[in-house]
């Protein structure tokens, strides 16, 4: 007999509830699963390297280093600011070593492409940095125009 006929016990959970509540744990596991499955790398292309891709050196050479004398013309010609050609004659530079390497010099420091096996562009790149970088007065398109084309005419 209740002690009190206006209390009710608890009610107890149907077991539908606990049911939709395993499904939707399971459904949200499956929805991280799907996601990271599809946002992954293959394994083969994570460790793989790209193969180095062969290319005409004489051409890209030439191609380089008429880039270095259109700038120096639009230097001389007024076009183009002298620190700006500096600027761009060492980011023709770096590109180049891109090219021809397949090193990612463009983003790289002075320091950075020392340390790297690529001491033939990281000094030529130096010789390009007090231009590009350094206090006024600033040297003469001409003469960085001219390192940089001493540098893509030596590499091979």
């Amino acid at each position: 007999m209740q002690a009190d006929p206006e209390f009710y016990g608890p009610l107890q959970y149907g077991p539908v509830w606990m049911w939709a509540a395993v499904a939707l744990l399971v459904l949200v596991a499956a929805w991280y699963g799907f996601v990271l499955a599809a946002t992954r790398r293959p394994r083969e292309a994570r460790g793989a390297q790209r193969p180095a891709q062969l290319t005409d050196l004489a051409a890209l050479k030439a191609a380089y280093l008429q880039r270095i004398d259109d700038v120096e013309r639009d230097a001389a010609a007024g076009k183009r600011g002298t620190r700006d050609s500096h600027q761009e004659i060492s980011l023709l530079l770096r590109k180049f070593v891109r090219d021809a390497t397949g090193v990612d010099a463009p983003r790289m420091t002075q320091a950075d492409l020392a340390s790297h096996p690529l001491p033939a562009a990281a000094a030529a790149v130096g010789e390009l940095y007090p231009a590009a970088f350094g206090p006024e007065p600033v040297p003469s398109v001409a003469s960085s125009a001219a390192a940089a084309r001493r540098a893509v005419q030596a590499w091979s």
